[in-house]
């Protein structure tokens, strides 16, 4: 296979009914068509046109929650759909039958804006590294590349607390940095609050494995999320502030602060302010 037929596939779980804002997340999704994206849901609801790359199973939580005690031998406790986060960087191992033939993987969700992914994941990264993140301190539940092989899809071992984490009822922050971010979004770097989390998280891992050069990382500030507003998408292409072309939004806030029903239709360009989302 050539560098430039590398294969990604980005996988979702999501349970319950599809919120608002899945319109935008499968517009944008047309707008990359050599990435595919696996949503795995219970919501049969939408009525939709889905893009030829949007791949949706349908199953149920129960389901899901056995799959993963199978698949990770182990007796996990996941009461509520948000502990499901805690497995992101085990799903290339749980949900290998899904993946099987990409050559990453990632895990996503689906309250994202995408732009041009390619523009950002170039062939000269995919070759390059194992493990892509779109944040320059931490990985990130939101978009987070792993290379599909047996080394990487099995990483998450490498935490001393992984079983901790997964018989647990507590959500741990397990697939980025243990709620670290909190003090790394006002300059505090991971290395200087490794040491008091409460957990070894994936973060810790692959940052400890790239000092070890076990593992080669890549790690840059290619999305944008919170309120940052002065966003605009045109066909495919999403610009911060007119001048910087970033890979995604996550409006992990803005869909706490903004709800409307889900759109008839999207246009070809919108624009996003830190409260709203404008169709001109």
């Amino acid at each position: 296979m050539s560098i430039s037929n590398r294969s990604i596939a980005i996988i979702t779980p999501y349970f319950g009914q599809l919120p608002w804002y899945f319109a935008y997340f499968l517009h944008t999704c047309r707008y990359n068509p050599t990435v595919d994206f696996i949503i795995l849901t219970d919501d049969s609801s939408y009525d939709g046109r889905l893009p030829h790359n949007v791949k949706v199973h349908h199953t149920t939580f129960e389901e899901t929650k056995a799959l993963i005690g199978k698949k990770l031998d182990l007796e996990v406790v996941i009461d509520n759909t948000y502990k499901l986060c805690d497995f992101k960087p085990a799903f290339g191992l749980i949900f290998s039958d899904h993946l099987a033939g990409y050559d990453f993987w990632g895990m996503g969700d689906i309250d994202v804006v995408y732009g041009n992914i390619r523009s950002f994941i170039t062939d000269e990264i995919l070759q390059d590294y194992d493990v892509i993140s779109v944040r320059h301190d931490f990985l990130v539940g939101y978009f987070t590349l792993f290379r599909n092989c047996n080394q990487v899809n099995e990483l998450f071992k490498e935490s001393r607390d992984y079983e901790k984490v997964f018989t647990t009822a507590e959500h741990y922050c397990f697939d980025e940095c243990n709620f670290a971010f909190w003090k790394m979004d006002v300059g505090i770097t991971f290395e200087d609050v490794a040491d008091q989390c409460e957990i070894d998280s994936m973060t810790h891992v692959v940052k400890r494995l790239q000092l070890q050069k076990r593992l080669k990382v890549y790690f840059d500030a290619h999305a944008i999320e919170g309120v940052a507003g002065s966003l605009k998408w045109d066909r495919g292409t999403l610009v911060f502030k007119r001048q910087f072309e970033v890979i995604l939004y996550h409006m992990i806030i803005l869909k706490k602060i903004y709800s409307r029903s889900p759109p008839r239709s999207i246009p070809s360009a919108f624009t996003i302010s830190p409260s709203r989302i404008y169709h001109r």
